[in-house]
């Protein structure tokens, strides 16, 4: 019988021992910003507005100015509160952003958030004919913009053909958001080699909190609150990595930057937090646990 999980073997976390604390602390948070390119001449990966009448137009205004917004307006007031509090982003963006918006890419990289690789811009992996080639030419756009390895990917929409692992494998990515298993790093199998799993989140997550299931302005924020309050309750016995997904054009809005500024303080300030980005949690357990 074939594994449930073909990459990632099966097991309950309190099978593994607790990892050891990372730098003094149990709750390590990666900012993951997701900053996307929408080509203007398509149709929108994603709507905030239904179509108008039924018909699904390109241009489609409405939809591509809500995320331009974002990438104007949002992506500086979350440079401003990270540089506030003192946090390095990963800024998992698409190639393209390098290419099509290169002040507010310069401003990422003046604020040294890592780069990861989103792919070329917002377009399901899964859909893309000629994959390894589109892999290839978003991961050297943001090498060559950013001097950085870029040795973290998340797929666009976390999609992925069979073998895309063993496509960023041997394009030099060594972690992999895409697949959601657990709160700590976790070794999964590629033809190419092993590979390291880091942790992503639906839940932590602006999108499926703002724009799927339109919950009220605070809500990310008391998510992250009773995310907090669960580990305390057990004594912080384990170290955990607690990913904060965000979208600038769906968090970074006025009615809802308040309360996340508010409990991002708070996050900065906990005894119990670091922040880390996606390479610096993946070395850190590489070196913990090499690769098997």
């Amino acid at each position: 019988m074939a594994e449930p999980n073909p990459r990632i073997p099966f097991r309950l976390e309190g099978d593994a021992p607790p990892l050891p604390r990372f730098r003094g602390k149990r709750v390590i948070v990666n900012v993951a910003i997701n900053v996307e390119y929408w080509p203007f001449d398509q149709p929108m990966p994603r709507a905030i507005l239904p179509p108008p009448h039924g018909i699904r137009a390109v241009p489609d205004v409405p939809n591509f100015t809500w995320v331009e917004y974002g990438l104007r307006v949002g992506m500086q007031r979350l440079i401003d509160l990270c540089a506030a509090l003192d946090i390095r982003a990963s800024n998992l963006s698409n190639a393209q952003i390098c290419t099509h918006y290169p002040r507010l890419a310069e401003a990422m990289l003046k604020a040294e958030w890592e780069f990861v690789g989103h792919g070329l811009y917002q377009k399901a992996l899964a859909t893309v004919e000629e994959d390894e080639a589109w892999v290839r030419e978003s991961l050297s756009i943001m090498r060559a913009f950013s001097g950085q390895p870029v040795r973290a990917w998340l797929g666009p929409g976390l999609s992925e053909k069979a073998d895309t692992p063993e496509v960023l494998k041997r394009h030099g990515v060594d972690f992999l958001h895409d697949w959601l298993v657990d709160d700590t790093p976790v070794w999964m199998r590629t033809e190419a080699g092993p590979m390291l799993s880091l942790p992503y989140t639906v839940e932590l997550n602006d999108v499926p909190v703002y724009v799927v299931a339109n919950q009220a302005s605070d809500a990310l924020a008391a998510r992250i609150r009773d995310s907090m309050a669960f580990y305390a309750r057990g004594g912080f016995d384990r170290t955990r990595v607690m990913t904060i997904a965000l979208h600038p054009h769906v968090i970074g809005v006025a009615h809802r930057m308040e309360s996340f500024a508010a409990v991002m303080a708070e996050l900065a300030a906990h005894e119990e937090v670091a922040f880390a980005t996606s390479s610096e949690i993946g070395d850190w357990f590489a070196a913990l646990h090499p690769a098997p």
